[in-house]
């Protein structure tokens, strides 16, 4: 009779296949990037950059007078066009397409099939899978449905509290001046 008892943690070695993941490159049109982490770090980098644009034109308005802030604006939101573009070729990779489709990102609302199309299973010709994603790279993802939230919230409550504080300041019947 066997002695062992058949609740002991089990002594046999398990080798399973050991997942490769790809390099992220943010500033580059080579490799992959998942779902994910495209919509987080494109929300990201578009809120830093803009901020970034946005002190250095004040400064520049400041030193140099406000004319010259057009043209530093006209660069900040290029290199942010830029960015976004490499961001979307890379996830054009993940489902294995050419970097080519990226130019459908340009057309309004036919960008969100980037956010749709499933990246491919382990690596593909592009190169290896995505890492999983971050809590930094979610965070950013789930931004972008709050701030649509807060601002159909803020359509609906500015005015309604407007028009409260109208009819509020308006004498009611039987009051005198």
């Amino acid at each position: 009779m066997d002695a062992r008892s058949p609740y002991a943690t089990p002594q046999a070695t398990v080798v399973g296949k050991k997942v490769e993941y790809g390099e992220i490159k943010v500033f580059s049109a080579a490799g992959r990037i998942g779902r994910v982490r495209y919509i987080g770090y494109s929300i990201g980098l578009t809120i830093v950059l803009g901020a970034l644009i946005g002190a250095i034109g004040a400064a520049v308005g400041a030193a140099a007078g406000p004319g010259m802030m057009v043209p530093v604006s006209i660069v900040g939101y290029a290199a942010i066009f830029v960015v976004m573009i490499l961001l979307t070729i890379q996830r054009a990779h993940d489902f294995n397409t050419t970097g080519w489709i990226s130019l459908l990102s340009i057309i309004p609302l036919v960008n969100l099939i980037f956010w749709f199309i499933p990246g491919t299973e382990g690596e593909n010709r592009f190169g290896k899978q995505t890492p999983p994603n971050g809590i930094v790279a979610i965070l950013l993802a789930l931004i972008l449905p709050l701030v649509f939230v807060l601002g159909i919230m803020a359509a609906i409550a500015i005015p309604a509290y407007q028009d409260y504080v109208k009819r509020a300041q308006l004498p009611q019947p039987g009051q005198s001046q």
